[in-house]
């Protein structure tokens, strides 16, 4: 094992906390169970470290060990990226074939080899028929750099891959058609939908809850339940508003149903529009680039926020198609322009 290799995983288990430690070994699976009871992990992490270098060493850890390690750790940690969703599209009159497992490895390998001289290429499968890829970009020049990745999940007989965002933008066109043709497809296209938390994303385009939802039955009725209203007030005001919040309930009910949303962290909507005037020789009339105007929403659980919104009396119910249509359009990025 060369010094490259015992550097990388170093820095990998260096990031992994000491709760999670063992846990990440044992999937790895690299380690036998003998090796690991010799190490004491209650003492200090730097020489945790270097006994599990140790025994790497001797069983002469390759860098293909050394990123199943890497994607491992990943799996742990998806939050620490942002996750991009990629729909590929079959070609008109196309079947849909028997998908191929060591078939799609290969053919991916391939097209990224055949394209740049460096570059590493790991798969780690999942129980859920899904296909971790970590690639590692290089140069004709210049070897593999470890420590930026991209990470790709592909959920195999689906139309969809997962894919860490990466400043090399330069190969995000490679990495599409090395998609498309390993998983023998026609076209790629990259979708306004974006997250931290790669479950939601899944849930999302997997549509893997119900957005036609039920009538909400409660035992206790709504009158029955504690709604902050003061007992002296009027009888009158009291039925107006306990009318009203059942008004807001069933209405948030029926948008957004009981289940936890998908966690998103924010939503974008691009205005561009002309500017309208009755007036007879306005400057901006005359303009003839549209107005631009950018609004974000964010929140770390965007969703649930606005689920909260017309409870709450923050916002009037209904809310906008606009923010409760997130799920359902698949998107949290939005361009607005007149018709």
């Amino acid at each position: 094992m060369d010094e490259t290799i015992a550097e990388f995983i170093k820095r990998t288990i260096l990031k992994i906390p000491m709760n999670e430690l063992t846990t990440i070994l044992k999937a790895w699976d690299f380690l036998s169970e003998n090796q690991l009871q010799t190490v004491n992990f209650r003492q200090r992490k730097e020489s945790v470290v270097q006994h599990l270098i140790h025994l790497c060493e001797e069983k002469h850890a390759s860098i293909s060990d050394a990123a199943q390690l890497d994607i491992i750790y990943m799996q742990f940690h998806q939050h620490q990226k942002v996750w991009d969703v990629f729909q590929m599209i079959k070609g008109p009159g196309e079947d849909v074939d028997l998908f191929d497992m060591k078939q799609f490895k290969n053919s991916f390998k391939k097209i990224l080899q055949r394209a740049l001289k460096n570059v590493t290429v790991s798969f780690r499968e999942t129980e859920e028929n899904a296909v971790w890829i970590r690639i590692a970009w290089g140069t004709q020049y210049t070897k593999p750099n470890q420590y930026k990745p991209t990470y790709v999940v592909y959920y195999s007989q689906t139309p969809y891959a997962f894919t860490s965002s990466s400043m090399l933008r330069r190969n995000t066109p490679l990495l599409g058609q090395a998609l498309t043709i390993a998983s023998k497809h026609h076209q790629i296209v990259k979708m306004d939908l974006r997250s931290r938390y790669l479950d939601s994303l899944k849930a999302i385009v997997f549509k893997q809850y119900n957005q036609t939802f039920e009538t909400h039955n409660s035992t206790t009725p709504l009158q029955e339940r504690s709604l902050g209203l003061d007992i002296n007030m009027d009888s009158r005001i009291i039925h107006e508003n306990i009318v009203e919040k059942e008004r807001v309930q069933r209405i948030t009910q029926e948008t957004f149903g009981d289940y936890p949303q998908p966690q998103l962290e924010f939503a974008q909507y691009k205005l561009e529009t002309k500017f309208k005037s009755g007036l007879n020789g306005s400057v901006l009339a005359e303009r003839e680039e549209p107005l631009r105007c950018l609004i974000k929403f964010s929140s770390p659980h965007l969703l649930e926020a606005l689920k909260s919104l017309a409870p709450a009396g923050i916002a009037d119910a209904p809310l906008s198609p606009l923010l409760t249509c997130i799920p359902n359009k698949r998107m949290n990025y939005f361009k607005i322009r007149d018709k």
